[in-house]
């Protein structure tokens, strides 16, 4: 494993493993609810939003720990997931605000969007440092952010899909 990659190996195993594991129970999570879920498109979309940047974290996190992985191999790699992720999150956020608009209830319609956008927006920013400038570290810390964040967002949705749904 190349430098740096192996200073953040502990790193990602722990995050491909808690990340794997909190993915799982967050469709636990929704089946629980599912019947209501599934009848808000807009809550739909945040949960489907909410996995894809969890799994990406995940993913990426994986894909970190390849023997000989260079940094800007791994930011076209980070480039390329995040442009996956991205087209569940716009279309997850066109189907959020439909959502609102049919229910009237548009408070919190931006911040729902951002609970989800936030993560691949700090992972395309990571993408393009790691291939710009591989030498910083700056783009292996944004990767790292932006996974944090993924766990931080899915576990607040997960509250949402368990807790808040049934008010």
């Amino acid at each position: 494993m190349e430098e740096p990659f192996a200073s953040w190996s502990e790193f990602n195993v722990a995050v491909a493993g808690a990340g794997a594991a909190l993915g799982g129970l967050l469709i636990v999570a929704l089946s629980v609810n599912i019947t209501t879920i599934a009848e808000s498109r807009g809550l739909a979309a945040r949960a489907g939003a909410s996995i894809a940047g969890l799994i990406l974290g995940v993913a990426l996190s994986c894909a970190a720990l390849i023997p000989g992985q260079g940094a800007v191999g791994y930011g076209i790699q980070v480039l390329i997931g995040t442009a996956l992720c991205a087209v569940v999150v716009v279309r997850s956020a066109l189907a959020v605000q439909r959502d609102a608009a049919q229910t009237g209830f548009r408070r919190y319609t931006a911040e729902r969007v951002a609970l989800f956008a936030i993560p691949p927006a700090v992972y395309a920013v990571a993408g393009v440092v790691l291939v710009l400038a591989p030498v910083l570290p700056l783009g292996l810390i944004l990767v790292a952010v932006g996974t944090i964040l993924a766990i931080v967002t899915t576990v607040l949705f997960s509250w949402v899909a368990l807790v808040e749904v049934l008010r």
